[in-house]
């Protein structure tokens, strides 16, 4: 084998399947055209693309380990040398289909659609109730603008290849147990384009795309809430040969807010009242998204009461209206009382006669479970 795999991406020989992904992934950020733009780089990016791309698949690793380089058909020159492992390839593809990397199809393309991104903003709550407007800053490819996305330099054109005659495929007649067999399987000198770049643009490295960075405008409906997933159909990376754009997904994240908590279309807060208010009454004002609203506290209130401000809850996506605001009621009972806070506690008692209090339980509704229980029990 004229390349040691494993000396390339710097690992051992016994290294795992996570030790050379990582090995592979650190490599191809200090080496990718992308972001290292020294030419003499960009062969070591090819030699450490090709091992990875043997030791990440267990078959190939094993069959390279045993003496065996898978890539040495794609590498070869002509259309007998391809080895055991595309024998048998090739075979499966002949009786059930199939084909690596063309099969009988002709040449690929080389404008391919990009790839789709998946990205998060986060809202606070009255963003979310109420919609917004975002700029989402992302990493992206957009058509090169030195070869419009040809992929090849000034005055240069495509070439037919010599090998496949621009068919994109070979063919390979080969001797079997079942008789000679004749397969069409992707050229490896184009990799199944038909064509050769013999001039790549020095911009893009004939990829017909550069990476660059973009703000993009979300506009966000009202009513989202956290897993919400907005569409921005045609704003994803363009292509590869300057192919068709993929698509943004924007997935909402709506951050805590400190008073209210949102449940689906619902808001709900809790409110603190002394026991004395709670006893007496009074109106109270409280802060809400839609500014401020006067919460009557009537004589009497128990903590635990529940208020319902009708409409002033989350908007409905993509339906009118909202939601309903509920208003829970704490009373809180005084902790601490100084003398003649004591004194009058206990001269209200004996007017309203509860200086000695019995317990007063509260029976609950017997229910399903109960019933089945007093059935089975004879009672």
């Amino acid at each position: 084998m004229a390349a040691d795999y494993y000396q390339t991406l710097g690992v051992a020989r016994d290294a795992t399947p996570e030790e050379i992904k990582r090995a592979y992934r650190k490599l191809a950020r200090e080496l990718h055209p992308d972001v290292n733009p020294d030419p003499s780089t960009h062969e070591r990016f090819k030699d450490v693309t090709a091992a990875y791309e043997v030791l990440s698949d267990a078959r190939k690793r094993q069959m390279y380990d045993l003496g065996h380089d898978p890539r040495a058909g794609a590498q070869g020159g002509g259309g007998a040398g391809f080895g055991t492992e595309n024998l048998f390839e090739d075979l499966m593809n002949s009786f059930f289909g199939g084909g690596g990397g063309g099969g009988s199809r002709g040449p690929k393309p080389r404008q391919r659609r990009g790839q789709d991104a998946l990205l998060r903003v986060e809202l606070d709550l009255a963003e979310a109730v109420f919609g917004t407007e975002k700029d989402i800053t992302v990493d992206t490819a957009v058509g090169c603008p030195t070869c419009r996305g040809a992929g090849t330099a000034e005055g240069a054109h495509l070439a037919t290849c010599p090998m496949c005659r621009g068919r994109g495929e070979v063919q390979n007649v080969q001797r079997t147990f079942l008789g000679q067999v004749m397969t069409s399987r992707a050229c490896p000198q184009c990799q199944g384009y038909g064509n050769l770049n013999p001039s790549p643009c020095p911009e893009c490295a004939g990829d017909g795309r550069v990476r660059t960075r973009e703000t993009l405008k979300v506009e966000v409906p009202a009513g989202v809430e956290t897993g919400t997933r907005l569409l921005l159909s045609g704003k994803g990376e363009v292509g590869p040969g300057n192919g068709p754009a993929g698509d943004v997904y924007v997935e909402i994240v709506q951050k805590p807010h400190p008073v209210f908590e949102r449940q689906g279309n619902d808001l709900h807060v809790h409110l603190s009242i002394p026991m004395t208010a709670a006893a007496l009454g009074t109106v109270i004002p409280l802060q809400t998204l839609d500014g401020e609203q006067k919460i009557d506290i009537r004589s009497g209130t128990q903590s635990g009461n529940v208020q319902t401000l009708r409409g002033l809850g989350a908007s409905k996506l993509q339906r009118s209206g909202r939601g309903d605001l509920h208003v829970h009621i704490d009373v809180k009972t005084p902790t601490k009382l100084d003398t003649e806070q004591r004194e009058l506690l206990e001269k209200l008692a004996v007017l309203r006669d509860e200086e000695h209090v019995e317990p007063a339980v509260t029976e609950h509704p017997v229910g399903l479970f109960g019933r089945i229980k007093e059935a089975f029990s004879g009672k």
